[in-house]
C-alpha cells in the first residue's frame, strides 16, 4: 500500500512541477492577464516548483524501501560502484553547466524581472544551460540507489524540460519581440550552432 500511495505521489509531484514550472516561465503572457504582479506570481510558481522536484527525491528514496509490488528488476545487473561511477560522471557536467547558467542568467534565474536583458555568457552559444544541466540530475538518485525503475521514470524529465524551454521561449519572444527571434537563429537550443 505504501509503494502505491508513494508512486501515486511521485507521479503527482512530477505533474505538478512541470505545470507550475512551465507557468512560472511565462511572466510575460501572465502580465497581460493581471499586470504587473505577474513577476512576483511567477517567481512564486517557480518555488513551489522547486519544491515538488525535492518532493520527487523523497519519493525515490522511498521507492528504494517500498518499491512497487511489480515483475521488475530491483537492482541494475551490475555492481553497485558502477552505479555510483555513473551518477558522479552525470552530475559533474551538470552542476558546470547550471552554475555557469546561474551565474550568467543572475537573480533571474529565481525571479523573472520585467527590466531583465538578454543574458551573455554562455547564453552566446546555448540558450537553455540551467535547463541542459538540471534535465540529467533526475537520474543522480536512481543511480546511487542503484534503481533500474526510477531511472526509466526518470525519463518523463526529458519531455517536461523540453515543455519548459518551449513555453520560456515563447515568452522571451513576447518580452524580447525581433531581437529574441534573432537570438534564436544565432544560438542552439541546447548545443551551440555550427557556423556556416
Amino acid at each position: 500500500m505504501i509503494a502505491w500511495i508513494n508512486f501515486i505521489i511521485m507521479i503527482l509531484s512530477s505533474l505538478l512541477c512541470c505545470l507550475l514550472y512551465i507557468k512560472s516561465v511565462q511572466p510575460v503572457a501572465l502580465e497581460k492577464k493581471i499586470g504587473e504582479k505577474a513577476y512576483k506570481r511567477c517567481t512564486i510558481y517557480h518555488f513551489i516548483a522547486g519544491i515538488l522536484m525535492l518532493a520527487i527525491i523523497v519519493t525515490q528514496f522511498i521507492y528504494f524501501f517500498f518499491p512497487l509490488p511489480i515483475n521488475f528488476p530491483r537492482f541494475f545487473p551490475w555492481d553497485y560502484w558502477i552505479s555510483v561511477l555513473v551518477a558522479i560522471g552525470i552530475l559533474i557536467p551538470s552542476l558546470i553547466l547550471m552554475i555557469k547558467g546561474v551565474q550568467d542568467a543572475g537573480k533571474e534565474t529565481m525571479r523573472p524581472s520585467k527590466e531583465q536583458t538578454l543574458y551573455g555568457g554562455i547564453y552566446k552559444k546555448i540558450r537553455h544551460p540551467q535547463a541542459l544541466g538540471e534535465v540529467w540530475l533526475w537520474w543522480i538518485v536512481p543511480f546511487l540507489l542503484n534503481s533500474p525503475f526510477l531511472a526509466l521514470y526518470s525519463l518523463i524529465a526529458i519531455p517536461i524540460f523540453y515543455l519548459f524551454c518551449v513555453f520560456e521561449e515563447k515568452d522571451l519572444e513576447y518580452r524580447y519581440g525581433q531581437a529574441y527571434i534573432d537570438y534564436k537563429k544565432q544560438t542552439g537550443m541546447f548545443f551551440p550552432k555550427r557556423k556556416r
